[in-house]
């Protein structure tokens, strides 16, 4: 973090699960992780991490689990490191843009969609601005499913959507 120092009230969100959780300190706490837990096997970053996030957020004691690996998967990712895949079949939906009116156009017809074919699926609308310029997209609204980019740069059709979402499901299906 070059040039910024990393504010440790600072709340950042992150998937736990199918919810979206706001940590306080986070940031900080994977930077300095990092540098004194360098080399240390996983498991024991991951207990180190869980033990840092409770001093200042709550994490229930039957989420534990779900909350470590989430860690874990914002630590892989801090470092630079694949992230491990959370579960198999999880149908995963993101609208990338900054919150303007096509934007949030994008994100109802998205789940207009998703509510017409009753189909579950973990939504997010990523409208932080560096979270977007990291995914590599390079135009706004985008809609990515399961981390594929299938649309840039306008609201599709209702039918282009709901085609996209249909083909996600029977690959998921097929695998």
């Amino acid at each position: 973090m070059r040039g910024r120092a990393v504010v440790d009230s600072e709340v950042t969100r992150i998937r736990i699960k199918n919810y979206q959780v706001g940590l306080v300190g986070l940031k900080k706490i994977l930077a300095d992780v990092a540098a004194e837990f360098a080399g240390q096997p996983d498991e024991v970053c991951r207990e180190e991490l869980l033990r840092r996030v409770s001093t200042r957020n709550y994490i229930p004691d039957r989420a534990r689990e779900d909350y470590g690996r989430a860690l874990v998967r914002e630590f892989f990712a801090f470092l630079g490191r694949p992230i491990p895949a959370e579960t198999a079949g999880d149908l995963r939906v993101t609208v990338l843009g900054p919150g303007c009116a096509v934007c949030d156009r994008l994100e109802q017809e998205v789940l207009v969609v998703l509510s017409e074919l009753k189909l579950p699926a973990d939504f997010e609308h990523v409208t932080d601005i560096k979270e977007i310029g990291r995914s590599g997209v390079l135009g706004t609204p985008a809609l990515l499913i399961n981390d594929r980019v299938v649309s840039v740069g306008r609201v599709p059709p209702h039918s282009a959507i709901r085609k996209w979402l249909e083909e996600a499901i029977k690959k998921q299906g097929d695998a």
